[in-house]
């Protein structure tokens, strides 16, 4: 059974890299060859990436076309889109639509074969897979910067998310990776 893993960059005071609180710009003015190498090499390990319109909207107007180090990834790595209303995702090579109950259809997903799956991308999209419980590791990039302002990371929840530390990895530029699994999996 594929694991689902929630992998998201956060500023230190827990908010999203979603919106305009000003933490994209931190996160793509910092310089660390050593850890955008990593995080390419961690972007391999997925079987596939799982994400909403909106961000899949984004992506496939970027990766495409992109010579950024992750591009290759990006875009030879199988895609899946959650959203009810988009009818194609013909422009971004290896993309298909999921359209159906969104806990269903990631049982589907974490019971074919193949790598682990990522999801990437998105405060929505990734709100409600934690909502539904069907996240089984968390994979933050914490960035050297605190915005004050932004939506956090985990929306409001009935009971606790306790977690386990799995890794902690630290790199030149004070970014730092924490993986985390659900204590109860």
């Amino acid at each position: 059974m594929r694991k689902l893993i929630l992998s998201f960059y956060i500023s230190l005071d827990g908010k999203s890299a979603d919106g305009d609180n000003g933490i994209r710009d931190v996160m793509t003015s910092i310089d660390d060859p050593e850890q955008e190498k990593y995080f390419v090499s961690r972007l391999w390990e997925a079987g596939a990436f799982l994400m909403g319109r909106t961000t899949y909207e984004i992506m496939a107007g970027y990766w495409p076309g992109s010579d950024h180090p992750s591009a290759q990834a990006m875009n030879e790595i199988p895609k899946v889109v959650f959203s009810r209303t988009l009818e194609s995702a013909d422009d971004w090579p290896e993309t298909r639509i999921a359209g159906g109950d969104t806990a269903e259809e990631i049982a589907k997903l974490k019971a074919e074969p193949g790598k682990d799956l990522v999801a990437a991308g998105g405060t929505a999209f990734l709100h409600s897979l934690i909502k539904l419980g069907v996240v089984d590791e968390y994979r933050l990039w914490v960035l050297p910067a605190a915005t004050g302002k932004g939506a956090p990371l985990f929306p409001e929840l009935e009971r606790p998310a306790n977690l386990r530390l799995l890794k902690s990895t630290a790199f030149p530029s004070g970014t730092l990776e924490l993986v985390y699994a659900a204590a109860d999996k």
